[in-house]
């Protein structure tokens, strides 16, 4: 019985990590979708989200709700910019995939370097979203922020979905994803809706780092990994596929929280890289691709 708590426990630990790895994975996707670009400083996007409220709210003493505003605020700011200043350029010359990686992930170490300058070296972590005592079900002890997590996840997904459906900005967004030259020739200014790809993007990582920063801790040199295990649940999923990359996501988090049970902590990357390795060779589609 105490194995079955303890098996119980990590999958809820794995769901609530998996949706932070989602929402990452989601960022690359609207991304990629627009331009054909990988961002690689997705993490970065992450790192910022939890960073800056902490700033905001123990260097400027701002309510925690006002700081994870500004917060975003800045990183949708720092999104454009990468945009603006980084992929622009590129872009325009029709630079190579792999230029545009190396491009970003320089980006991503720039931002990193600029928050250590700013800031410190030292972890820092939020307090949690309540004070309340986890909930009990039956051995197994949840986490009032592990819910705020999976609830918050799951609201912004939806409210993804409805904005990519319903308003005229998602709609444009999506048409461009689905052909750029067309999308141009219909009056679609596509230049901007690539910028708006950076900004949304850069919104759902600091969410994503807002959210997960009370229950680890955040740092200048957190983004890579989770910028990596995004991209794997992207992958996962069915690369360009949003929802895809949200169960993508769950899926890894349940798998490497299985691994730090059975085998240790050690082995939580090399249960992420034989996932995607995995799904590489079965089915490099995805979970929502097309099998052929």
């Amino acid at each position: 019985m105490e194995n079955m708590n303890l098996v119980l426990q990590s999958l809820v630990s794995g769901i609530s990590i998996g949706c932070v790895y989602g929402l990452i994975g989601i960022g690359f996707c609207v991304i990629y979708n627009a331009s054909g670009i990988v961002n690689f400083a997705q993490g970065a996007f992450v790192m910022l989200g939890g960073m800056a409220t902490y700033v905001f709210m123990n260097t400027f003493e701002m309510p925690y709700f006002m700081a994870g505003i500004c917060a975003i605020a800045l990183t949708a700011f720092v999104g454009a910019g990468i945009e603006r200043l980084v992929v622009r350029p590129l872009w325009k010359r029709s630079a190579p995939m792999f230029v545009m990686i190396l491009a970003t992930l320089a980006a991503q170490i720039i931002i990193e370097r600029l928050t250590y300058l700013a800031v410190d070296d030292q972890p820092k972590t939020l307090p949690a979203f309540s004070d309340a005592a986890p909930i009990m079900i039956g051995g197994v002890a949840i986490n009032i922020q592990s819910l705020f997590i999976m609830a918050g996840s799951v609201v912004i997904v939806a409210a993804l979905a409805l904005f990519f459906k319903s308003t005229r900005t998602g709609k444009a967004m999506r048409a461009v994803s689905i052909d750029a030259q067309a999308a141009a020739l219909q009056g679609i200014p596509v230049s901007l809706m690539l910028t708006l790809s950076f900004v949304l993007s850069a919104v759902l990582g600091a969410l994503a780092g807002i959210l997960l920063t009370p229950t680890q801790y955040t740092a200048f040199n957190m983004g890579v990994p989770f910028a990596i295990s995004g991209f794997i649940a992207a992958i996962i999923g069915g690369f360009g596929r949003p929802f895809g990359a949200f169960l993508g996501g769950i899926a890894l988090g349940l798998i490497q929280s299985m691994a730090i049970l059975q085998l240790g902590a050690g082995f939580k990357n090399v249960a992420a890289l034989s996932l995607l390795l995995l799904f590489l060779f079965v089915r490099p589609s995805g979970l929502l691709g097309s099998s052929k």
